[in-house]
């Protein structure tokens, strides 16, 4: 309120000379300032708008940065994937962050690797599953290989045998795990030019996501 009263009696001043505003200007610091009006400005050094050395990559308001990719399904434009391995009830057991244009089965392997020990009721921890279900995408017979040197059933379905109308009998846990993802803000849009950045949020959201669980399971 009172810097919209101080303003309204600005507008009534006449040439370039400035009143004293009354409490806040006692001495006329202000309005001795105002009547000499702008000196010249300082130029020290190089101009700054000249690209130094470590200034000449990526620009503040330009877009890019690494894992990003042209998207196949977004009209080619840059971009970058999530991707997710959960268990049974949606939670996120390992993510990684690729290329928008990268195909799903290039990161399943690295995927099933970064599993973490699971505490089990008997017996040491569980390092991997019984079994892994996924979607046409991953039908390829070097990851079926890979699975079973894991001791992990693949349950992959099979390009021009399974029905697509029962995809998504196990597809929908995957789907949901994912929307708990990027319902975070910060990761719906990338706004982390460097990768291990963007891929740090990733991992503290699927961390948030298990915490969540665990509080609604022990309240």
């Amino acid at each position: 309120m009172r810097m919209a009263a101080s303003a309204t009696r600005v507008r009534g001043v006449q040439g370039h000379r400035a009143p004293p505003v009354r409490r806040l200007d006692q001495g006329g610091v202000v309005a001795t300032v105002a009547r000499r009006g702008a000196g010249p400005t300082r130029v020290q050094g190089v101009d700054r708008l000249v690209s130094r050395h470590c200034r000449c990559g990526i620009g503040a308001g330009e877009k890019g940065g690494g894992l990003t990719g042209p998207s196949p399904v977004d009209r080619g434009k840059p971009g970058s994937k999530i991707h997710a391995l959960s268990d049974r009830n949606g939670l996120p057991l390992s993510v990684g962050v690729s290329a928008a244009n990268t195909h799903d089965s290039v990161c399943l392997e690295s995927l099933v690797q970064a599993i973490p020990a699971v505490r089990s009721r008997r017996g040491p921890r569980r390092r991997r599953p019984n079994k892994l279900h996924a979607d046409k995408g991953y039908d390829y017979p070097h990851l079926r290989r890979m699975l079973r040197a894991r001791g992990i059933r693949p349950r992959i379905a099979r390009r021009g045998i399974e029905s697509p109308n029962r995809l998504g009998r196990h597809r929908w846990v995957i789907e949901r795990t994912i929307a708990w993802l990027t319902g975070y803000r910060r990761l719906t849009i990338r706004y982390e030019r460097n990768p291990g950045l963007y891929c740090a949020f990733v991992t503290l959201a699927a961390a948030l996501t298990c915490h969540k669980r665990y509080l609604k399971l022990t309240t």
